[in-house]
């Protein structure tokens, strides 16, 4: 059972990376799930990802203060917004399609500023 909660913190944790890059896939809650994953499987791993310099602060930072630092907002929403309204104008042709991105942008806009700002 460690092993497959392993391999699933190791997938969660390789989607969460993605989603640095992919603005429509959570990083945090990916993260957050990669670390639960370790922690009940491997110490080592779980030591790892908190102790990571980039991932580790990220993680515990939205753990202890269930806030997201304003540089990451910023950052997050307008990748959101390119990606998204890129895809709607240059992408797709098809209406539905372009009011499908332009909701997932608006949603997921809301997600991220409905968390504390980080100080």
């Amino acid at each position: 059972m460690k092993s497959i909660l392993a391999l699933l913190g190791l997938l969660s944790l390789g989607l969460g990376i993605l989603g640095i890059f992919l603005p429509v896939l959570p990083t945090t809650p990916l993260l957050l799930l990669a670390a639960a994953l370790f922690l009940r499987s491997n110490k080592k791993l779980y030591d790892w990802l908190i102790n990571h310099p980039k991932f580790g602060p990220y993680i515990t930072n939205f753990m202890k203060h269930k806030a997201i630092p304003l540089k990451i907002k910023i950052l997050s929403v307008s990748m959101l917004w390119i990606t998204l309204l890129y895809c709607a104008i240059f992408v797709t042709d098809n209406i539905l399609l372009r009011i499908m991105f332009i909701t997932i942008a608006v949603a997921v806009t809301i997600h991220i500023l409905a968390y504390k700002t980080l100080k």
